[in-house]
């Protein structure tokens, strides 16, 4: 089981010479996402090796440019690269609208099948699932329509103790499938060998919650409970926290007490206001309710492999 997060941009509002608007690429048991695609995504999928073919499903929190301004862009460099697999994007209504009338206007019909999934839910809901990921909405609180989105590994089988299978002759390669999927052994003389015995628990399966634009929004801890990696945005600090009710954003604070509240592992905090020279204050700011946090940073890369998550930039 592995996770990693690769930063392709995480500012905010107009893209600047070094300041890139949100877009992040999420490896998470060999399956790939692409997540929020604001203007110059595939430049920084090319910066940054990110295969243009190995994205097959697309997840846009919401409608505001510098979420979403890359997207036409990336759909056309997909058929100009004579893609044949079915693409699958997932956002709020009027994603299907905006993006088949460009492509109308502009006579750029791709070759390739493109499905939309519109969401329009007010609660979590489950949009993607497969035998390994699922993937989860989770409500946010924005100037519109906005959804973050929760990524969870599926369990895996239970892992085989063979030093203590091997105690017993009567157990073949044949029982490994059914002791794997959690079954006792029963011996020829009735007795029962306990799967817990036979078998190992398996890595914790790993996670990662994506909290595009928002303000503050407790009632998200449940949904997000423990997960090893959060991305929240703090478009501010404690000192424009005013701004933050006419925006609908939140502060590095904000961000970090529900970090806090929800127990996870890691906080990565962007999507920062222009305003601030040093982002460097907002993980001090955050850092003062929650101790574990990095500063998001376009190439930033996280990785965790049954371990700790290590950041390289």
């Amino acid at each position: 089981m592995s996770l990693k997060l690769t930063v392709l941009g995480c500012h905010s509002a107009t893209p600047r010479v070094n300041a890139h608007p949100t877009s992040q690429y999420l490896e998470i048991n060999n399956s790939h996402f692409l997540i929020d695609c604001g203007e110059g995504t595939q430049r920084q999928m090319r910066k940054y090796k990110i295969g243009f073919s190995k994205i097959n499903h697309i997840f846009i929190s919401h409608l505001h440019g510098d979420h979403f301004f890359g997207l036409i862009g990336l759909i056309s460099t997909f058929g100009i690269l004579n893609r044949e697999k079915d693409l699958h994007i997932y956002g709020p209504k009027g994603i299907k609208e905006i993006t088949v009338l460009q492509l109308k206007l502009t006579k750029s019909w791709t070759k390739y099948k493109t499905f939309f999934h519109e969401l329009t839910s007010n609660e979590s809901e489950l949009i993607f699932e497969d035998d390994k990921v699922t993937v989860h909405t989770i409500p946010l609180d924005h100037r519109i329509y906005t959804n973050g989105f929760l990524f969870k590994e599926k369990n895996k089988q239970r892992k085989l103790h063979i030093g203590n299978i091997q105690q017993y002759d009567e157990i073949d390669t044949c029982d490994y499938h059914n002791i794997k999927a959690g079954k006792d052994f029963t011996l020829s003389t009735g007795e029962v060998i306990p799967n817990t015995f036979l078998t190992m628990d398996p890595p914790k399966p790993k996670s990662f919650a994506f909290c595009s634009d928002t303000a503050y929004k407790p009632n998200i801890v449940s949904i997000i409970k423990e997960v090893d990696l959060l991305y929240h945005e703090a478009t501010f600090l404690k000192d424009r926290e005013d701004l933050c009710e006419k925006t609908k954003h939140s502060t590095a604070q904000q961000a970090a007490s529900i970090a806090n509240a929800a127990n996870v592992q890691k906080l990565i905090i962007g999507h920062y206001s222009s305003r601030y020279a040093n982002i460097d204050d907002f993980k001090k700011e955050a850092q003062i309710v929650f101790k574990n946090v990095e500063l998001a940073q376009a190439g930033n890369l996280y990785s965790m492999q049954n371990t700790p998550i290590s950041i390289k930039n």
